[in-house]
């Protein structure tokens, strides 16, 4: 690699417990989001628009078909020498026998090897879970600019929500961090941290090492290597990013995420030319739209067939939506089949999943988003 280069190293095996049923057999980067793509499709995609030549995948639960997907380093013309996409699962047992990262630190930690064998100058460490388009190069020239020995990117958030996320307390105008308060009750500001770390690898190293030999740590970024950097009056610095940002952790931002690209003045722009967001090509027919649909406001995506009426959703590759069906303000990922004269308001259809005909699943006026992730039988129509 080249002198002052950096590496990436994404942090993909969470479990994605709050998603429910949609991450039992998968896991959460995964998941599909936005029409046609998967959640981790953003981070590797940033990586390859921002130069970055070599990253690393840390995978974990439900990995299989997330192994495979991100193995495929081409989709994001990450595939030429001395470049690619690497899967790396952990490699220590836990008490259960099971191979598991202890945490955000120790995923980092026991992959130190791979990194040294490419020797970079800095590190670059992402969360895998995110929806959002960041240029990691302008990150990095901050970072040096500052001449700092982490940077953490944050964004601000409204200040009701401010206690979900860590907080970096700043001072002066070059934002330098010096105190940091993870999910505190009562926040100081609302400056949020997204999970986006750049460090410098030598001093990094150095504390990962120690780390591993704690036995009262947590082996974590947010709990352990932030606030040791801190304590040792290292030069830590909050890099703000002004643009869309979405953590997908449950059911209910999911949806909504989905839901924003139906937005005209949506900050994402997924059809921007200049930052194109690369993905699985699926073999599919162009979607068909019978003469008697109805279709209102909708992102609907390459193999759809639509006969019925759809109102202000998304639909995702493969879906179909027979005569007579209303799909309103939902997003049905692949392969969902809506029959005759279901209707299907406010919810989010996990993949292939088949709603009867006649039945009626979701309420216009519910406050949270209902998964719908097993097959609704049909509903005997009133004679």
């Amino acid at each position: 690699m080249k002198q002052n280069s950096m590496l990436a190293m994404i942090l993909a095996g969470g479990r994605g417990s709050r998603l429910h049923e949609l991450t039992n057999k998968v896991a959460k980067p995964a998941v599909s989001y936005g029409g046609k793509y998967r959640i981790i499709d953003f981070p590797l995609s940033n990586c390859a628009n921002s130069g970055i030549d070599v990253v690393g995948v840390l995978t974990q639960y439900e990995s299989v078909l997330l192994n495979s997907y991100v193995a495929a380093g081409g989709r994001w013309g990450l595939d030429a020498r001395d470049s690619g996409v690497f899967v790396l699962p952990p490699r220590e047992k836990a008490d259960a026998g099971l191979d598991v990262y202890r945490g955000t630190a120790d995923a980092i930690s026991q992959n130190i090897d791979f990194i040294d064998s490419y020797s970079p100058e800095y590190l670059l460490v992402l969360s895998g879970d995110h929806i959002y388009k960041m240029n990691y190069a302008k990150m990095l020239a901050f970072h040096k600019q500052q001449n700092a020995d982490a940077t953490i990117a944050v964004i601000e958030v409204p200040m009701k929500e401010a206690s979900r996320f860590g907080i970096m307390n700043t001072s002066g105008d070059d934002d330098q961090i010096v105190e940091f308060e993870e999910k505190p009750e009562h926040p100081k500001n609302n400056l949020a941290s997204m999970g986006i770390y750049i460090f410098t690898w030598k001093l990094l190293r150095k504390l990962l090492l120690a780390d591993m030999k704690n036995p009262d740590s947590n082996h974590d970024f947010g709990k352990d290597i932030i606030p040791t950097l801190l304590a040792d009056n290292k030069r830590l610095f909050a890099y703000r990013f002004k643009g869309y940002w979405k953590d997908v952790g449950t059911v209910d931002s999911l949806w909504e995420a989905n839901m924003d690209l139906l937005d005209p003045d949506n900050e994402l722009d997924l059809s921007d030319p200049t930052w194109k967001i690369y993905t699985e090509d699926v073999t599919a027919l162009p979607q068909y739209v019978g003469e008697n649909a109805d279709i209102e406001n909708a992102l609907i995506n390459q193999g759809c067939r639509i006969e019925g009426q759809v109102k202000n959703s998304v639909l995702f590759t493969g879906t179909q939506v027979q005569q007579g069906a209303k799909v309103i303000d939902s997003v049905l990922m692949p392969g969902v089949v809506v029959e005759e004269g279901a209707v299907v308001n406010r919810v989010l259809v996990a993949n292939d999943v088949r709603i009867g005909r006649n039945a009626v699943v979701g309420d216009p006026k519910s406050e949270h988003i209902e998964l719908v992730a097993k097959r609704v039988k049909e509903v005997e129509a009133d004679v």
